[in-house]
This record gives structure tokens, C-alpha cells and sequence, in this order.
């Protein structure tokens, strides 16, 4: 349905206000009730709380520059605190049925290509920094200066990259595809299985999810990812429990001794604002925060955007209510997943899922927020989780992103390059940096090639030259002798 025609179909006199509640969420003015916003409140937690499994997997997987790692446990009580907290902020103060939590491809970024070149607080600190520009970006109106600098298309294929970024982390990190070691001097760098075929109990269970999610995304059920999640890890407690098997690597399915524990809030407040400075150099880590930056903020909107027109909530002009407080609001959810070190906290497309349930206002938020709290109790359970069992999300997810690649026009060179270099380069890099300075390199010169230089904006052009920065940075050492 279009935009138009979802603005057209609200009710053209709203019935009044059933009570106080009802009059401050606008939910009779906007078509709903109660049921249904309690309704799409469950349908949205549903769908998204997989990111209570794999933000502790894909973040405690990771190692720092010196060779830390992050506690699981702690990970699930931050990742369920700043869903809970931020998702009721959105609903009271934004009054959208949007809910938060920790970012998918962003928290890629933090454990795969920040983490290692510094400390965690350090990567944290950066995160932080980074929901603080963003909120600046805001208050200042600067975000439509830099929706309007990077072209649709591009922006697109940053997001398929992180794509196949994620998906393919899910097939490493699940043993379904192994790094070849060097000394078998070969020049095939993965394979299949862990010696070129797939053999093992934990690899079933990974094939297995894959088909399961698959299925029911064909099938188009509500909560596939979670679903998955659940049932693979049954059958692999199931297996665990009968079969002699000698890993499943960083994580064994086994039952807790409990249920419920108390929430450990170990890693609030573990993060270092400036650290990174002194860690690495003031380019990368200038580069590090734009991609964060250009992750968040872009996804955001469009995330935003997508899931008001789904409701029908756009104004006459296609505008999105409150659309300054509601990405202050993701801004300060960036900060908040800092600060707690659960990575960059973000608007959620799942959301759709509660829309579709009938969700309309920041009622449904409450529900949503409510049952991320009671999650907060229930990390023993959360953390028996094998990455063969949450792998297939990871996979799932970015077959989901890899849908925006439709938006880019292939037959269009000066467009189509940089985006397949952006593309391509992200997975086989395994860097979301390297992708987009690639990217933004290639279309800058392209542009310029062919006499178009004055389309490119400033603010590509300034990005683009610290991005030739960073990947001349060694040569450029050697040259001023500072290495």
C-alpha cells in the first residue's frame, strides 16, 4: 500500500478518548485500542528478542587489542536493560510503536573491527561518543545535510554489505565454513566443514536451523528468527545430552541448574569516552565513529520512515510525527548502549511486527519495554544458547539486508561500481570500514572522471579524503618516518 493511501485510511473523526492513558498515547484518535496495542507490544518482543541471544554471542566472541572478553551473562542483563529502558522512553516520548535494542551490524562493527584495535572500554567510549554526534546532528539540523550528501544507492549497498558481513560471521562462527591454514599453501582461503567436508553433530544443528529459518520466513511467520532459535536449542540440549561430543565451541548446551537469577550489572558504566585516542590514531579512530555514525543514523531513519508509513502515521506531507524527538531519542539509545557496553542501541525493523498486529502508538512500547525487563531475570536460560542454534539468525538477517540491494540501479555505472566495491569488499575484508571508504572512493573519482564533480557533496568529498588517508596511512608513515 503507498504512503498516500495509508495516510488516506485513517479515520476521518477520531472517537474520544476513553481515559487519561488512552488520551495521552492517542490510541482511539489513532485507530486502535488497548488489545491491540498489547497485542502488537507481544508481537514485536517476539520478534526481535533473539538480540537477547546474539548480542552476548556476537560481542562475547570477541576479543579486545589485549585479549579480553566480554562476560555473557553480564552482556544479557546490559542488552535486556537498555532495550527495556529505551523502548518505554521511545513509547512515552515519541509515542510511536518503535522499539529499541542493540543494533545488528552495528554491534558487528564494535566486536570485529573496533574491539581489536583497542581496549573494550575504549571501544565502548567510542560508541558513546558516538550517539553523542548524533544527537548533536539532530539538535542542529544536520541530519538532512548528511542524508542529502550520500546518494540513496550507496546507502543501500552499505547495508547489503553488513549484510553478508553478518551472514557470513554466522558461517564461521557456526563451523560451517573454516579458515584454510596457511601452511597448506593453498590459494582457497575458507572451505567447507573444518577439512573441506561437514561432519559433526553441532554442524547438523546449524544446517538444520538454516532450513527451519528459511521455511518459516517462506511461510512468512511472525517470530521466525525466535522460533529458530528456540527450537534448535532444544534439539541441541537433546543431543548434548545423548551424544559424546568433545565442543560446540564458546558455548555448551547444557540446562542450568536455574531458571531465574539475579541480573548481573557488571559492565554499567565500563567504558572510556577519550581512550581510543591513545590507543590508535586520531584518523581511525575518526573513521571508526563515522562508520558507527553511518550505520546508526542512516538505518534509523529509514527504519523510522518505513514502520510510521506501514501505521499510517505519516502527516499530509509524508512527514513522521515528532520525527526530532524520536531520533534524539535513538541518539541517546546509542548512548545508553555504551555506556552499558551492549554496542550502539537502535530503532528496530521487527517493530513491523507489532504494526502489523494493529500496534499504532507508544503503548505498545510499554508492553514491549516490560517484557525485555522481565528478561532481565532469565539469563541462565538465555546463555545456554549454542552459536549453531542462534547462527541461522545471523544468516537470516542478512538475507534480510541483502533485499535493499534492489534499490540500486546496476545499469548505472558511476553508481553501480562503488556500490558493488562497498559490497564486496566488507565480507572479504571482514571490515564494514574498508567496504564503505571503498565505496565512497570509487564513486568520488568516478564522478569526477566523468565530469561531475560538482554533484558529489562536500561532505563526501571531505569523508573521502580521510578515507584516502586511512588507507595510505602506512606508506604515509614510512614517508614522514613515524613508524
Amino acid at each position: 500500500m503507498s504512503e498516500p493511501q495509508k495516510v488516506a485510511d485513517r479515520p476521518g473523526a477520531a472517537p474520544p478518548a476513553a481515559n487519561s492513558v488512552d488520551g495521552f498515547f492517542k490510541i482511539s484518535e489513532r485507530g486502535s485500542t488497548f488489545a491491540r496495542e498489547v497485542r502488537g507490544g507481544f508481537a514485536t518482543f517476539f520478534t526481535m528478542a533473539y538480540i537477547l541471544v546474539l548480542n552476548p554471542i556476537i560481542l562475547g566472541s570477541a576479543k579486545d587489542k589485549f585479549g579480553h572478553q566480554l562476560d555473557s551473562v553480564q552482556l544479557v542483563t546490559a542488552t535486556a536493560l537498555v532495550a527495556a529502558v529505551m523502548t518505554i522512553i521511545m513509547g512515552v516520548g515519541g509515542n510511536l510503536p518503535l522499539a529499541l535494542a542493540a543494533g545488528l551490524g552495528l554491534n558487528a562493527v564494535v566486536a570485529f573491527q573496533i574491539a581489536p584495535l583497542m581496549s573494550w572500554d575504549d571501544a565502548m567510549g567510542l560508541v558513546v561518543l558516538e550517539g553523542l554526534l548524533i544527537c548533536v546532528l539532530v539538535v542542529t539540523g544536520l541530519r538532512e545535510a548528511i542524508m542529502h550528501a550520500i546518494p540513496g544507492p550507496l546507502k543501500a549497498a552499505i547495508g547489503v554489505g553488513i549484510g553478508l558481513f553478518i551472514a557470513f560471521i554466522g558461517f564461521v562462527d557456526a563451523g560451517f565454513v573454516t579458515r584454510i591454514p596457511d601452511a597448506a599453501n593453498t590459494t582457497v582461503p575458507v572451505q567447507l566443514g573444518g577439512a573441506g567436508t561437514l561432519s559433526g553433530w553441532p554442524i547438523l544443528v546449524f544446517c538444520l536451523g538454516v532450513l527451519l529459518t528459511i521455511g518459516l520466513f517462506a511461510r512468512k511467520v511472525k517470530g521466525a528468527i525466535l522460533i529458530s532459535i528456540v527450537t534448535m536449542t532444544l534439539v541441541a540440549l537433546v543431543i548434548n545430552s545423548v551424544a559424546d561430543i568433545k565442543s560446540w565451541g564458546l558455548t555448551t548446551p547444557a540446562w542450568p541448574d536455574k531458571i531465574a537469577d539475579t541480573p548481573d550489572f557488571g559492565l554499567i558504566g565500563d567504558f572510556s569516552l577519550f581512550g581510543a585516542f591513545g590507543e590508535t590514531t586520531v584518523i581511525t579512530v575518526v573513521l571508526l565513529i563515522f562508520t558507527l555514525i553511518l550505520s546508526d543514523f542512516f538505518d534509523t531513519m529509514g527504519t523510522v520512515v518505513g514502520i510510521t508509513a506501514e501505521a499510517g502515521l505519516l502527516d499530509k506531507e509524508g512527514k513522521v510525527p515528532n520525527l526530532g524527538r524520536v531520533l534524539l531519542i535513538d541518539g541517546a539509545a546509542a548512548v545508553a548502549g555504551g555506556a552499558s557496553s551492549s554496542s550502539s542501541a537502535t530503532s528496530y525493523i521487527e517493530s513491523a511486527a507489532g504494526v502489523g498486529e494493529g500496534a499504532r502508538t507508544g503503548f505498545a512500547n510499554l508492553i514491549t519495554g516490560g517484557l525485555f525487563a522481565c528478561a532481565l531475570f532469565l539469563t541462565p536460560v538465555l546463555t545456554i544458547v549454542p552459536m549453531q542454534a542462534a547462527a541461522p539468525a545471523l544468516v537470516a538477517v542478512g538475507f534480510l539486508m541483502m533485499t535493499q540491494v534492489k534499490q540500486i540501479d546496476w545499469d548505472k555505472y558511476e553508481i553501480a561500481i562503488p556500490a558493488f566495491l562497498t559490497i564486496a569488499v566488507m565480507p572479504f575484508t571482514y571490515s564494514i570500514t574498508n567496504g564503505i571508504g571503498a565505496g565512497f572512493l570509487a564513486y568520488v573519482l568516478i564522478k569526477t572522471v566523468l565530469g561531475k564533480a560538482k554533484e558529489v557533496h562536500w561532505l563526501l568529498w571531505g569523508t573521502s579524503a580521510l578515507f584516502l588517508i586511512y588507507f595510505a596511512i602506512d606508506p604515509l608513515q614510512q614517508l614522514f618516518g613515524t613508524k
